[in-house]
């Protein structure tokens, strides 16, 4: 199945996905935002039906959300009330412009052999001792979910490792127990690095 399955289904079912009953990453969203000078730039990466980017902005924080569905995006503009630019990861051209990078359960749909190209542009994008937080599906291999969504699945080690070549310093990486969009149970791996 074809990366374009993952972009058509986000597409396709923005609205619902948007408003589902979704648990806000609180006690992640905290933990990220404490290492954060108040009032510090944002860059939001894949920021969904916009849930986080509203939690961080009532927070104070200058947030740019970003996502690579124009219908998702459209959603949480609805929700934010601000504009949201629509942006494949790969397109980020930033340098130096953020303190902070929320990449919650969206870098797992980059293709495995474009991650390394897309966290050198998340790192060029952070200024020095900017912090990325990113969260991943644990597993061994790229596949696919029932919906057709492409996962790039990586395991604790093969993050570490990528991460460790990119440059990026006090890396950590947690795993917990969670789940998802498909209701199965999933292993999630939490990442959590500075420039």
């Amino acid at each position: 199945m074809p990366l374009d399955c993952t972009s058509a289904f986000y597409e396709e079912n923005a609205e619902t996905y948007a408003k589902r009953a979704r648990s806000l990453p609180k006690q992640q969203l905290d933990a990220f935002l404490a290492g954060l000078a108040p009032g510090a730039a944002i860059l939001e990466l894949g920021c969904g039906g916009g849930q986080d980017s509203a939690y961080m902005l009532a927070q104070g924080f200058d947030v740019t959300p970003t996502d690579g569905s124009t219908e998702l995006a459209r959603q949480a503009e609805a929700l934010i009330g601000r504009p949201v630019r629509v942006m494949l990861f790969q397109e980020l051209d930033a340098d130096s412009a953020f303190d902070g990078v929320w990449a919650h359960a969206s870098l797992l749909h980059v293709p495995r052999p474009e991650l390394p190209d897309v966290f050198t542009r998340i790192r060029r994008a952070l200024r020095t001792g900017g912090i990325i937080h990113a969260s991943f599906k644990a597993g061994d291999a790229e596949g696919h979910d029932g919906f057709g969504r492409y996962y790039n699945y990586p395991s604790a080690e093969w993050l570490s490792e990528l991460l460790t070549k990119g440059g990026w310093r006090s890396i950590s990486i947690s795993e917990s127990d969670g789940g998802g969009y498909d209701g199965k149970p999933t292993r999630w791996l939490t990442v959590d690095a500075e420039r």
